[in-house]
Protein backbone atom coordinates (compact mmCIF):
# COMPACT_ATOMS: atom_id res chain seq x y z
CA UNK A 1 0.00 0.00 0.00
CA UNK A 2 1.57 3.34 -0.98
CA UNK A 3 2.01 6.02 1.87
CA UNK A 4 -1.04 8.02 -0.03
CA UNK A 5 -2.87 4.84 0.31
CA UNK A 6 -1.97 4.87 4.02
CA UNK A 7 -2.87 8.12 4.89
CA UNK A 8 -6.16 8.19 3.01
CA UNK A 9 -7.18 5.08 5.53
CA UNK A 10 -6.26 7.04 8.03
CA UNK A 11 -7.64 10.64 7.40
CA UNK A 12 -11.33 8.29 6.97
CA UNK A 13 -10.72 6.36 10.20
CA UNK A 14 -10.13 9.73 12.00
CA UNK A 15 -13.11 11.27 10.72
CA UNK A 16 -15.53 8.43 11.59
CA UNK A 17 -16.75 7.28 15.23
CA UNK A 18 -14.08 4.97 16.52
CA UNK A 19 -15.71 2.18 17.93
CA UNK A 20 -11.66 0.81 19.52
CA UNK A 21 -8.64 2.55 19.35
CA UNK A 22 -5.48 0.72 19.59
CA UNK A 23 -1.93 3.18 20.17
CA UNK A 24 1.25 1.59 20.17
CA UNK A 25 0.38 -1.64 21.33
CA UNK A 26 2.92 -4.27 22.10
CA UNK A 27 2.65 -7.85 23.81
CA UNK A 28 5.66 -9.73 24.85
CA UNK A 29 5.61 -13.16 26.72
CA UNK A 30 8.41 -15.69 27.32
CA UNK A 31 8.10 -19.65 25.85
CA UNK A 32 10.53 -20.97 28.51
CA UNK A 33 13.65 -18.44 28.32
CA UNK A 34 12.48 -17.44 24.85
CA UNK A 35 11.30 -13.83 25.08
CA UNK A 36 8.34 -13.55 22.19
CA UNK A 37 7.63 -10.20 21.06
CA UNK A 38 4.06 -11.10 19.49
CA UNK A 39 2.96 -7.32 18.71
CA UNK A 40 5.60 -4.61 18.15
CA UNK A 41 3.84 -1.37 18.61
CA UNK A 42 0.78 -1.56 16.26
CA UNK A 43 -1.82 1.27 16.19
CA UNK A 44 -5.22 0.44 14.73
CA UNK A 45 -8.61 2.35 14.70
CA UNK A 46 -11.85 0.32 13.77
CA UNK A 47 -15.14 2.48 13.29
CA UNK A 48 -18.07 1.83 14.22
CA UNK A 49 -20.46 -0.42 11.87
CA UNK A 50 -16.79 -1.16 9.72
CA UNK A 51 -16.30 -5.03 8.23
CA UNK A 52 -12.75 -5.76 9.30
CA UNK A 53 -10.49 -8.51 8.25
CA UNK A 54 -7.32 -9.30 10.19
CA UNK A 55 -5.00 -11.51 8.17
CA UNK A 56 -1.26 -13.07 8.42
CA UNK A 57 0.71 -15.54 8.37
CA UNK A 58 1.38 -17.82 11.60
CA UNK A 59 3.63 -15.96 14.09
CA UNK A 60 2.53 -12.76 12.61
CA UNK A 61 0.65 -11.27 15.79
CA UNK A 62 -3.03 -11.54 14.43
CA UNK A 63 -4.44 -13.86 16.89
CA UNK A 64 -2.47 -12.25 20.23
CA UNK A 65 -4.25 -8.83 18.44
CA UNK A 66 -7.52 -10.76 18.24
CA UNK A 67 -6.84 -11.69 22.21
CA UNK A 68 -6.12 -7.96 22.88
CA UNK A 69 -9.10 -7.13 20.75
CA UNK A 70 -11.40 -9.21 22.57
CA UNK A 71 -9.99 -8.58 26.07
CA UNK A 72 -8.60 -12.26 26.67
CA UNK A 73 -5.09 -10.32 26.91
CA UNK A 74 -4.08 -6.87 27.60
CA UNK A 75 -0.90 -5.03 26.55
CA UNK A 76 2.56 -4.96 27.92
CA UNK A 77 2.72 -1.61 26.72
CA UNK A 78 0.63 0.92 24.50
CA UNK A 79 -3.16 1.82 25.00
CA UNK A 80 -5.99 0.40 24.10
CA UNK A 81 -10.08 1.95 24.07
CA UNK A 82 -13.13 0.53 23.83
CA UNK A 83 -15.78 3.06 22.88
CA UNK A 84 -14.13 5.73 24.94
CA UNK A 85 -12.93 3.37 28.18
CA UNK A 86 -9.30 2.29 28.71
CA UNK A 87 -9.10 -1.53 28.67
CA UNK A 88 -5.46 -1.62 30.22
CA UNK A 89 -5.65 -1.06 33.77
CA UNK A 90 -9.29 -2.88 34.09
CA UNK A 91 -9.53 -5.82 36.76
CA UNK A 92 -10.01 -9.53 35.92
CA UNK A 93 -13.77 -8.66 36.55
CA UNK A 94 -14.18 -5.80 34.60
CA UNK A 95 -12.00 -7.17 31.73
CA UNK A 96 -14.86 -10.30 32.03
CA UNK A 97 -17.66 -7.74 32.13
CA UNK A 98 -16.54 -6.43 28.87
CA UNK A 99 -16.30 -9.72 27.43
CA UNK A 100 -19.74 -10.58 28.38
CA UNK A 101 -21.52 -7.15 27.37
CA UNK A 102 -19.72 -5.66 24.64
CA UNK A 103 -17.87 -8.16 22.31
CA UNK A 104 -19.71 -11.24 21.01
CA UNK A 105 -17.13 -14.50 19.98
CA UNK A 106 -18.04 -16.37 17.27
CA UNK A 107 -14.82 -19.19 17.54
CA UNK A 108 -14.05 -21.88 14.75
CA UNK A 109 -14.57 -24.63 17.24
CA UNK A 110 -17.82 -22.88 18.45
CA UNK A 111 -17.70 -23.62 21.94
CA UNK A 112 -20.99 -24.69 23.00
CA UNK A 113 -21.83 -26.60 25.75
CA UNK A 114 -22.53 -29.99 24.14
CA UNK A 115 -25.21 -31.55 26.33
CA UNK A 116 -27.80 -28.69 26.78
CA UNK A 117 -30.04 -27.40 23.97
CA UNK A 118 -29.47 -24.82 21.80
CA UNK A 119 -31.67 -22.30 23.87
CA UNK A 120 -30.05 -22.90 27.20
CA UNK A 121 -26.75 -22.50 24.65
CA UNK A 122 -27.77 -19.15 23.49
CA UNK A 123 -29.46 -18.09 27.07
CA UNK A 124 -25.69 -18.47 28.75
CA UNK A 125 -24.42 -14.51 28.55
CA UNK A 126 -27.95 -13.07 29.40
CA UNK A 127 -27.73 -15.41 32.75
CA UNK A 128 -24.50 -14.40 33.37
CA UNK A 129 -25.50 -10.19 32.90
CA UNK A 130 -28.45 -11.38 35.30
CA UNK A 131 -31.19 -10.70 33.20
CA UNK A 132 -34.35 -11.99 34.03
CA UNK A 133 -36.01 -14.99 32.96
CA UNK A 134 -38.84 -13.69 31.08
CA UNK A 135 -36.92 -11.08 29.19
CA UNK A 136 -34.14 -13.92 28.65
CA UNK A 137 -36.79 -16.13 26.75
CA UNK A 138 -37.93 -13.57 24.24
CA UNK A 139 -34.40 -11.97 23.58
CA UNK A 140 -32.93 -15.70 22.81
CA UNK A 141 -36.10 -16.86 21.06
CA UNK A 142 -35.29 -13.57 18.52
CA UNK A 143 -31.58 -14.21 18.20
CA UNK A 144 -32.21 -17.86 17.38
CA UNK A 145 -34.64 -17.27 14.76
CA UNK A 146 -32.26 -14.45 13.29
CA UNK A 147 -29.93 -17.03 12.54
CA UNK A 148 -32.95 -19.47 10.87
CA UNK A 149 -32.63 -21.96 14.10
CA UNK A 150 -36.11 -22.19 15.30
CA UNK A 151 -37.00 -25.41 14.99
CA UNK A 152 -33.83 -26.83 16.20
CA UNK A 153 -34.26 -24.62 19.44
CA UNK A 154 -34.79 -27.63 21.94
CA UNK A 155 -32.11 -29.59 20.48
CA UNK A 156 -28.91 -30.64 21.82
CA UNK A 157 -25.60 -29.41 20.55
CA UNK A 158 -24.39 -32.21 20.03
CA UNK A 159 -27.12 -33.44 17.44
CA UNK A 160 -26.43 -30.48 15.26
CA UNK A 161 -24.27 -30.34 12.15
CA UNK A 162 -21.57 -27.73 12.11
CA UNK A 163 -22.84 -25.29 10.21
CA UNK A 164 -25.57 -25.61 13.02
CA UNK A 165 -23.38 -25.21 15.58
CA UNK A 166 -21.49 -22.05 14.13
CA UNK A 167 -25.59 -20.70 13.85
CA UNK A 168 -25.90 -21.26 17.52
CA UNK A 169 -22.59 -19.36 18.69
CA UNK A 170 -23.83 -16.52 16.19
CA UNK A 171 -26.75 -16.34 17.91
CA UNK A 172 -25.08 -16.47 21.54
CA UNK A 173 -22.41 -14.03 20.37
CA UNK A 174 -26.01 -11.54 19.62
CA UNK A 175 -28.14 -11.70 22.79
CA UNK A 176 -25.78 -8.86 24.71
CA UNK A 177 -26.06 -6.76 21.79
CA UNK A 178 -22.52 -6.29 21.66
CA UNK A 179 -20.25 -3.35 20.32
CA UNK A 180 -18.27 -5.80 18.26
CA UNK A 181 -18.55 -9.44 16.87
CA UNK A 182 -15.44 -10.87 16.65
CA UNK A 183 -15.38 -13.91 14.31
CA UNK A 184 -11.97 -16.08 14.49
CA UNK A 185 -11.54 -18.28 11.57
CA UNK A 186 -15.50 -19.13 11.72
CA UNK A 187 -15.35 -21.57 8.99
CA UNK A 188 -12.25 -23.31 9.41
CA UNK A 189 -13.69 -26.41 10.74
CA UNK A 190 -16.78 -26.24 7.71
CA UNK A 191 -17.09 -27.56 4.40
CA UNK A 192 -16.99 -25.28 1.45
CA UNK A 193 -20.95 -24.34 1.08
CA UNK A 194 -21.57 -24.59 4.99
CA UNK A 195 -19.09 -21.71 5.08
CA UNK A 196 -20.11 -19.90 2.57
CA UNK A 197 -23.70 -19.75 4.73
CA UNK A 198 -22.12 -18.77 7.34
CA UNK A 199 -20.48 -16.17 5.22
CA UNK A 200 -23.69 -14.62 3.94
CA UNK A 201 -25.21 -14.92 7.64
CA UNK A 202 -22.46 -12.47 8.61
CA UNK A 203 -22.62 -9.98 5.67
CA UNK A 204 -26.18 -9.92 7.02
CA UNK A 205 -25.41 -9.04 10.17
CA UNK A 206 -23.27 -6.27 9.12
CA UNK A 207 -25.84 -4.81 6.69
CA UNK A 208 -27.91 -4.38 10.22
CA UNK A 209 -24.97 -2.33 11.13
CA UNK A 210 -22.91 -4.51 13.27
CA UNK A 211 -19.45 -3.76 13.67
CA UNK A 212 -17.39 -7.32 12.31
CA UNK A 213 -14.05 -7.76 13.20
CA UNK A 214 -12.99 -11.37 11.40
CA UNK A 215 -9.52 -13.12 11.95
CA UNK A 216 -8.56 -15.29 9.03
CA UNK A 217 -5.93 -16.60 6.72
CA UNK A 218 -7.94 -17.51 4.09
CA UNK A 219 -7.93 -14.76 1.05
CA UNK A 220 -11.77 -15.58 0.15
CA UNK A 221 -12.99 -15.39 3.42
CA UNK A 222 -10.91 -11.81 3.89
CA UNK A 223 -12.46 -10.93 0.40
CA UNK A 224 -16.18 -10.72 1.96
CA UNK A 225 -15.18 -7.57 4.54
CA UNK A 226 -14.28 -3.96 3.72
CA UNK A 227 -11.08 -3.56 4.81
CA UNK A 228 -8.30 -6.10 5.24
CA UNK A 229 -5.43 -5.47 8.03
CA UNK A 230 -2.05 -7.45 7.29
CA UNK A 231 -0.37 -8.46 10.03
CA UNK A 232 3.85 -9.52 9.66
CA UNK A 233 6.25 -9.87 12.63
CA UNK A 234 4.33 -8.64 14.64
CA UNK A 235 3.71 -4.64 12.66
CA UNK A 236 0.94 -4.13 10.43
CA UNK A 237 1.92 -4.63 7.05
CA UNK A 238 -0.94 -2.85 4.83
CA UNK A 239 -4.20 -1.71 5.74
CA UNK A 240 -6.62 -1.46 2.65
CA UNK A 241 -10.17 -1.01 2.15
CA UNK A 242 -12.25 -2.67 -0.72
Amino acid sequence: MSVQESDQVTSDTEMSEAILKIKDVTRTYFMGDQEVNALRGVSLNINKGEYVAIMGPSGSGKSTLMNTIGCLDVPTSGSYHLEGVGVNEMSEDQLAEIRNEKIGFVFQTFNLVPRVSVFQNVELPLIYKGVPKRKRREIVEKAIASVGLEDRSDHKSNELSGGQRQRVAIARALVCEPSIILADEPTGNLDSKTGAEIMVLLNRLHEKGHTIILVTHEDEIAEHAHRIVRLRDGLIESDTRS
